[in-house]
């Protein structure tokens, strides 16, 4: 049986002086046979707490950044998974962040869930990503990045919900 948690979450698209975005590899520990797949970081939101705020945290948390300028709101997703045994219904908020390093991965605060889930994360560039065949999240990534990175910023953010969120993390 699943649990159901219904929560607001706060992701990040993190970008370099090269305009490279930073992903994290993922998998399910609890569902091995769904792969991996590449994300961009983010997670929950604590009760009060802005998403500029959480996106900020999660930088730190999940990836060890610190030195970052986390910006508007450019997107956002209505999402529901399976991750652990537990269903997710996600109400998102998708933040630009820049950097000015392009440091490596190195988490500060993983929960322990988090830690058997997370197996490296890097830096992509555009046409890296474009080219790549490995499975993303959000589901929408490759549509919505390219004008992010030519400098498109929405003025509100755009809603990238998949058709079907059940989709959203990869099936076995």
């Amino acid at each position: 049986m699943n649990w159901s948690l219904r929560r607001p979450a706060a992701r990040v698209v993190l970008l370099d002086p090269s305009f490279r975005v930073f992903l994290m590899k993922g998998s399910d520990p609890m569902r091995p046979e769904k792969g991996t797949w590449w994300e961009i970081p983010g997670g929950g939101m604590e009760p009060g707490e802005r998403s500029e705020d959480a996106a900020r945290r999660e930088l730190y948390e999940e990836c060890g950044f610190d030195d970052v300028e986390v910006g508007p709101c450019i997107w956002t997703q209505y999402v529901e998974f399976d991750f652990a045994m537990y269903h997710f219904k996600s109400d998102e908020r998708i933040h630009l962040a820049r950097t000015n390093t392009s440091a490596d991965w190195d988490p500060k605060g993983l929960e322990a869930l988090e830690a058997a889930a997370f197996e490296d994360g890097r830096w992509w560039s555009l046409d890296e990503l474009l080219e790549s065949d490995e499975a993303t999240l959000p589901q929408r990534l490759r549509e919505f990045l390219p004008a992010i990175v030519a400098g498109e910023i929405p003025e509100d953010p755009i809603d990238i919900s998949p058709q079907d969120s059940r989709t959203q993390q990869p099936e076995s």
